[in-house]
């Protein structure tokens, strides 16, 4: 299929699916953020409420050629933004005023922060009966862990998912991206999304409870349920428990990740090798018959590849079925022309002035196409704008400002 014929019925008068949506992101870091910037790349009307004199996400490195974070741009795009302090009276009244014009309210801080404050779910609920109110923290809202500080590398940690990262000679090790932080965003935003149509049937509001921790685990393969049997398990590396030859193989030129499963793959990759008579050794004639072999099969793959370079050893496995990919840097990845066709990086003019190709949303819609429409707002860019739709006047707008509630 072409792009075009995908894209035949598509309009264009609209945001995205999520067209009408409004939800109120008063989060921090980086799973809360995920989780809203999802919804607002789906087209919601998301409003990012921060503190006043707030930075945004300052993390380095910054995007070539321009003085914005790769974290800012990555999370906050797609979003307005207002400055409001949610510790001050008048602040909770003016975040209430957001609610009731809200479906959803996205939260991401320590359990009970926003009880304290005068704007957790049974305050929000009392000026909009249906809100949808999700919390993402570390560890839950309830449970023995649930008051604890909670950032991805210890969800990771705790859940098990560390002691099985990393090769099996060396130490655990974290994964090299934000990983149980963009979980919990998954999560979060498909949990939102249930509980909006739960709304739409019943009237009904709730509060929605998603963490790190349940996040990670849910996502690892039911390996929860092994360790509560008993089994025993062990780092694996870049090889597969139950398959074999599946590995990251060295080339001339880098790397390549092949994964056999099937039989009739066994045949067609000793072809490749130029060993056809070991299709039929009965020492690799089933999966299982090779997995009980690794260390043989493996070698023999890693010795072919060896001396040869990546493109050939993808070129040739690739034509026999195998699946097989180049393994790529991130800058190979950005000029790859299947993820530039898949609008993956769509360049995106940021509030400095610059351009920057920002990653694009992963889901593709045929009827409503969603894309990155702007990059990540000033953290009080639209406070005024914002304030005025829910009813505050330009003299109320004054006060809070010389009081210092917002920005």
């Amino acid at each position: 299929m072409k792009k075009e014929d995908f894209y035949r019925n598509a309009r264009h008068d609209l945001p995205g699916p999520l067209a009408g949506v409004r939800i109120i992101d008063a989060t921090t870091a980086w799973a809360g953020p995920m989780a809203s910037c999802l919804l607002a790349d789906y087209g919601a009307d998301v409003i990012r409420v921060s503190m006043p004199g707030d930075e945004g996400l300052p993390w380095q490195p910054f995007i070539g050629g321009t003085s914005r974070s790769f974290a800012e741009e990555t999370i906050n795009r797609n979003k307005r933004s207002v400055a409001i302090d949610l510790r001050q009276p008048e602040g909770v009244d003016a975040f209430l005023a957001l609610v009731t014009s809200a479906d959803v309210v996205v939260e991401n801080f320590k359990p009970g922060t926003f009880a304290g404050w005068g704007i957790g779910y049974d305050d929000c609920r009392k000026v909009k009966q249906d809100i949808v109110y999700l919390s993402v923290s570390g560890w839950g809202q309830f449970g023995p862990e649930s008051q604890r500080p909670g950032y991805d590398p210890g969800a990771l940690a705790h859940s098990g998912w560390m002691a099985l990262n990393g090769e099996k000679d060396g130490p655990p090790s974290k994964a090299p991206t934000f990983l149980a932080d963009d979980l919990s965003g998954l999560h979060g935003a498909l949990a939102v999304l249930a509980a909006l149509r739960h709304r739409d049937a019943t009237g009904e509001g709730q509060h929605v409870d998603v963490s790190l921790l349940d996040s990670i685990i849910y996502q690892s393969n039911g390996y929860l349920t092994l360790g509560a049997t008993g089994d025993s398990l062990e780092r694996w590396g870049s090889e597969v428990r139950v398959c074999a030859p599946t590995n990251c193989y060295e080339c001339s030129d880098g790397h390549v990740f092949m994964a056999l499963i099937l039989d009739s793959h066994w045949v067609r990759l000793t072809e490749v090798l130029g060993r056809p008579e070991l299709g039929k050794d009965p020492r690799y004639l089933t999966n299982e018959d090779r997995v009980a072999h690794r260390t043989e099969v493996d070698s023999l793959v890693a010795d072919w590849c060896r001396d040869r370079p990546k493109d050939e050893v993808v070129s040739a496995i690739d034509a026999a079925g195998i699946v097989i990919a180049a393994v790529n840097t991130f800058a190979d990845a950005a000029q790859d022309p299947h993820v530039l066709e898949r609008d993956l990086l769509q360049n995106t003019t940021l509030i400095d002035g610059s351009s920057a190709p920002l990653t694009g949303p992963a889901a593709k819609f045929s009827r409503t196409p969603v894309r990155v429409r702007h990059g990540a707002p000033r953290p009080n860019q639209h406070t005024d704008e914002i304030l005025e739709e829910v009813g505050v006047t330009k003299e109320q707008l004054a006060k809070l400002r010389d009081a210092g509630i917002i920005d």
